[in-house]
């Protein structure tokens, strides 16, 4: 077989073929830091939101929600509001902020060094979450929540 004789009886197996980087990889801090997001974005502009409400609305762990909102914040996605009235808003608006920048700044570059069909497949992937926003997704799962939205 390919590949079995490449390592010698008793060495570890190359890591780079187990943990390729070139391969599609969004691990659960994407789609927990989403639905954060779209929670944030859904209690509209009345102030910053205190990270546990997110947490707790979403049933996320609040110090695994810290954690990624640290980096979006540090990233500039986020800004943070210290005190008794402080919690969490958008540094930019939801309408700009697209999944992929997400899934990016979160889990690194969405399939990286892949080649062949993995590297097409990651392209697919980048062009539908690079077209999807926080506002539209939040939008869709308050249609079908059936809220009713208003449009200013």
């Amino acid at each position: 077989m390919p590949g079995r004789g490449d390592r010698r009886a008793g060495q570890k197996p190359d890591a780079a073929r187990i943990d390729d980087p070139g391969m599609l990889s969004i691990t659960t801090k994407s789609p927990y830091a989403l639905a954060a997001l779209v929670e944030l974005h859904l209690h509209g502009d009345s102030g910053p939101v205190p990270i546990a409400e997110l947490a707790r609305r979403r049933q996320i762990p609040v110090q695994f929600l810290e954690q990624l909102f640290a980096t979006l914040r540090r990233a500039g996605v986020l800004r943070s509001q210290r005190g008794v009235k402080g919690g969490y808003s958008f540094a930019r608006p939801a309408v700009e902020v697209t999944v992929l920048e997400v899934v990016e700044l979160l889990d690194g570059p969405l399939g990286r060094g892949s080649v062949g069909v993995f590297a097409d497949a990651a392209r697919a992937a980048r062009d539908v979450l690079a077209e999807a926003t926080i506002a539209a997704i939040a939008d869709a799962e308050a249609r079908s929540a059936g809220a009713p939205m208003y449009h200013i």
